[in-house]
């Protein structure tokens, strides 16, 4: 079972989201403040972590700034009344990877705590399964049904973003700017180009595709 740390200080809803999350089968420490919430992190293995911004003692921020001196990759998902772009800035230049504003939708909670989850898998394997496909990081080769073919590296980049993100619309100066850089030469046709190539290479995938939407990008659908 996943550990999952929860800090709130409202104590109904740091009780509904705990037996909600373990309704789901996780395994849930809750800490009612910051330095209650360092102490369960000292004590225990935690797969994720969920916090408030505003609680007694150590405030959500510096319980951010902790955890992330002592663990870069654990996933982080802030939930709070505190709706303003600097806060969400703050939030996430300290290291959060997801916000939420309160009041919380428990089963949109549990869904992002899933996806958080699910990236933190696919980040520390470097793998990415969708049906009977196999993605793989180190090699850049995809394996299907028992045959693996090796694509060029930005093309297998641009599939491993997409399919980590299932039906997430990629703008192509979004993906541009992550896999070529924003001082690169190339335009965004280059984009267009290394996608068109995918789709034709996949075209007869039973377990996924890639979908063109006019104007606004490009996502991955899986079937």
């Amino acid at each position: 079972m996943l550990n999952i740390l929860i800090a709130e200080d409202n104590e109904d809803l740091n009780n509904l989201i705990s037996s909600e999350l373990k309704r789901q089968n996780f395994n849930v420490f809750s800490a009612r403040d910051g330095d209650e919430a360092i102490s369960l992190y000292e004590k225990n293995h935690i797969d994720l972590l969920v916090t408030d911004i505003m609680m007694p003692n150590t405030d959500g921020f510096s319980l951010i700034e902790y955890v992330r001196k002592l663990n870069s990759t654990m996933p982080i998902l802030i939930m709070s009344a505190k709706s303003t772009q600097a806060d969400k800035y703050k939030g996430f230049n300290l290291g959060t990877d997801d916000y939420m504003t309160k009041p919380v939708d428990i089963d949109e909670l549990i869904l992002r705590i899933n996806a958080l989850l699910r990236r933190a898998k696919i980040s520390s394997e470097q793998k990415l399964t969708v049906g009977n496909a196999v993605l793989n990081y180190e090699t850049y080769t995809v394996t299907m049904d028992g045959k693996t073919i090796t694509l060029p590296q930005k093309e297998f980049q641009i599939l491993f973003k997409l399919l980590s993100y299932p039906d997430k619309i990629f703008t192509r100066a979004q993906l541009m700017d992550e896999f070529w850089g924003i001082c690169s030469d190339s335009d965004e046709m280059t984009v267009y180009t290394h996608v068109h190539r995918l789709r034709d290479k996949f075209s007869n995938c039973p377990y996924f595709e890639i979908v063109t939407l006019r104007n606004l990008g490009y996502k991955a659908v899986i079937k």
